[in-house]
């Protein structure tokens, strides 16, 4: 396993481990409306009286795919994982965003000042003065094991009830922009929970995974 500064040309994959109970979503239009159904039946095998609910959950999967996959994205995984009765919701989702959707910056801290600054607009311009806690953003530059150094930023932001199954609670997300070896192009890791509750421990989880990050 090599890391990123052994690379002198660009690597041909990467790969990371999640837990199991994560199921990955396809995002190519092909296979997208299989995996939607695998994962509506699984997470609704038993029920029974809950259809309308199923399909809500079906619509927002589908929607959650369609928009990663415009963006660039290339795995899609969702969290099954429960502790009792209570699902730990969480997502990943992995992406490369094309060179039309992403500042021309190839160092990560200046990627990290970059970040900072767009942060620092959105509180300042926010109509809502409760609201610069949410938007407030952790940012760090970080070194995973073998992929090399990365920013690291969690955040907050407001839930959309509509579109997530009636959730009021904010959604804590953490993002690590990763730079690929040998290229000038970035890999997100882009995670995300409603569970406010208990965001620090799937925080802590998120960057495990992060941490398993590696080239090939």
């Amino acid at each position: 396993m090599k890391n990123a500064s052994e690379f002198t040309s660009p690597p041909s994959d990467y790969n990371v481990i999640v837990p199991d109970g994560w199921f990955q979503l396809p995002l190519n239009p092909e296979d997208r409306d299989r995996g939607i159904v695998a994962l509506a039946d699984q997470q609704f095998r038993g029920v029974d009286n809950a259809p309308h609910i199923k399909k809500q959950f079906m619509r927002e999967l589908q929607r959650k795919a369609k928009d990663a996959y415009t963006i660039g994205g290339t795995e899609l995984y969702i969290s099954t994982l429960t502790v009792g009765q209570l699902p730990l919701s969480s997502s990943l989702l992995i992406s490369i965003p094309g060179p039309e959707e992403w500042p021309r910056i190839s160092d990560v801290h200046e990627l990290a000042e970059h970040l900072a600054s767009k942060s620092d607009v959105r509180s300042e311009n926010s109509d809502k003065p409760d609201q610069s806690d949410e938007t407030r953003a952790e940012l760090d530059v970080v070194t995973l094991a073998v992929a090399g150094k990365a920013v690291r930023q969690r955040r907050r932001e407001s839930s959309d009830p509509s579109s997530q199954l009636g959730n009021t609670l904010p959604n804590t997300l953490l993002t690590y922009y990763v730079p690929i070896p040998a290229t000038k192009s970035w890999l997100l890791l882009n995670f995300s929970t409603p569970m406010d509750a208990l965001a620090d421990q799937l925080v802590e989880l998120f960057d495990v995974v992060a941490g398993t990050l590696h080239w090939d």
